[in-house]
């Protein structure tokens, strides 16, 4: 996109001439009479540059100049003075303009000044951009998310255990990750295990390792998650999952900080911070005797609860946006961008796998599609049955797109979950996880959905 340049002057050939040169060197062109106008444009609109004349009536160049600093200190203001006065620009570039031209002025001095203006203010933007997007490299803008991002500042560096709480793919190891990387530990090692992915008997061995022996096929002796974190942070993710049994061992570890290896003697003690996640209420896990209480209380020293998607709706642009560039860089084409009805049916979609969902929609559009901008139609799982869609006309203007779409979700997400179960031969916990949610989520949405759930599943 070419840049944009605002020129202010109150002498109609000067705009003229200077918007005749800008527009020959590819940049977007407005002009303003004097430093009032000039201020009403840039309350409306977003300019990469501004030329002013020195000398105007109402607001003078100098004035502008002083309002700009206070309104957008990013861009940069040009001054235009007259020969006798360069000690005045000069005296202008102290309080905060970009630089000076003195009359008459030179077309390559002009160019070559912004040519340094422009990319300067654009690196700016960008900054300014992913400063307020998010930190940690995680995208969040709403206050929810704020306060996660303060309470990672405040704990990250203290030895305190953390348990991070939130739905599936709503980005729990992202934050375990950015607290290891704002900690004194952050050139140790970062180990995460999935304690809902490892078998029962195999999960022992897992995390506290074995030696040579110690049941058929330990060839060898093998540190656990626990070793091969000393220094460093441990992340034990889906924490919930644990059996009653291992909930005692790790509350053991927790306490002394000492565990033996599986088939061995010998007590060893590691350096590890342990930060764990849940996608369950370990608090009414507790009291319905599923979770061990003691332990609870161990894990959940510093307790940071993420919020689903569909409470994020204002960060579901800059997530789109951030997926979109990731992977058009990925396939190194030019980035894509979305149309409106697309748009629209992103933002009004409920979000049952959250993040990890959006990200795997936008990662599907963008390799199917073979246009430059993604349109409702490269996003089939959140169109409407074709049956069931109402007539969108000019006459029907009460029903504005976001209604439309909003009206579809809850069949949508029934007929979505409908055939996830029958996939998985209505399997609740295989298809809860094909789905990206709990097994407790998917079990309330069928009850909500009038989804019968098949015996011994």
């Amino acid at each position: 996109m070419s840049a944009k340049i605002l020129i202010v002057d109150d002498e109609p050939n000067i705009r003229k001439v200077l918007r005749a040169l800008l527009l020959s060197d590819g940049y977007t062109v407005e002009t303003a009479a004097d430093g009032q106008e000039a201020i009403d444009l840039i309350q409306h609109h977003r300019f990469d540059a501004v030329i002013t004349d020195q000398k105007m009536p109402r607001v003078d160049g100098l004035q502008l100049l002083n309002w700009v600093k206070g309104h957008d200190a990013a861009l940069p203001v040009i001054l235009i003075t007259a020969f006798g006065t360069v000690d005045a620009a000069k005296e202008a570039i102290k309080l905060g303009a970009h630089d000076y031209l003195t009359k008459p002025f030179d077309h390559d001095e002009l160019k070559q000044i912004l040519a340094k203006a422009v990319p300067t203010r654009r690196a700016r933007a960008r900054t300014e951009l992913a400063t307020s997007s998010g930190r940690f490299d995680i995208i969040g803008r709403v206050p929810s998310m704020q306060r996660v991002f303060e309470l990672i500042t405040r704990v990250a560096d203290t030895p305190a255990t953390v348990l991070i709480s939130g739905e599936s793919g709503t980005g729990k190891e992202l934050v375990a990750r950015a607290l290891h990387d704002q900690s004194s530990r952050r050139d140790g090692p970062f180990v995460a295990i999935n304690c809902g992915a490892i078998p029962k008997d195999l999960f022992e061995a897992e995390l506290f390792g074995h030696e040579r022996g110690a049941f058929t096929g330990a060839h060898s002796t093998r540190p656990g998650r626990f070793e091969l974190a000393d220094g460093g942070t441990l992340f034990l993710d889906e924490v919930g999952e644990l059996p009653a049994d291992l909930q005692v061992k790790l509350l053991r570890v927790l306490q002394d900080r000492s565990f033996e290896r599986v088939g061995g003697g010998r007590s060893m003690t590691v350096d590890v911070r342990l930060i764990a996640a849940t996608n369950r209420d370990l608090n009414e896990a507790t009291r319905q005797g599923g979770f061990r209480q003691d332990l609870y209380y161990r894990l959940a020293v510093i307790p940071v609860q993420l919020p689903p998607l569909r409470e994020r709706q204002d960060d579901v642009p800059l997530l789109i946006q951030h997926f979109l560039e990731r992977f058009s860089r990925r396939l190194d084409q030019p980035v894509k961008t979305l149309a409106e009805d697309a748009l629209a049916a992103l933002m009004a979609y409920r979000w049952p796998g959250n993040i990890r969902e959006l990200e795997n929609l936008i990662e599907r559009a963008v390799l199917l599609s073979d246009g430059a901008q993604l349109s409702l139609a490269d996003f089939p799982l959140l169109m409407p049955a074709p049956q069931a869609e109402p007539t969108l006309t000019l006459e029907n203007d009460e029903l504005c797109l976001r209604e439309y779409v909003r009206v579809h979700t809850v069949k949508l997400e029934r007929d979505r979950i409908r055939q996830a179960l029958e996939s998985e031969h209505h399997n609740v916990t295989r298809a809860a996880r094909r789905l990206g949610i709990s097994r407790k989520s998917l079990q309330t949405k069928m009850k909500e959905y009038g989804l019968r759930e098949e015996p011994g599943t």
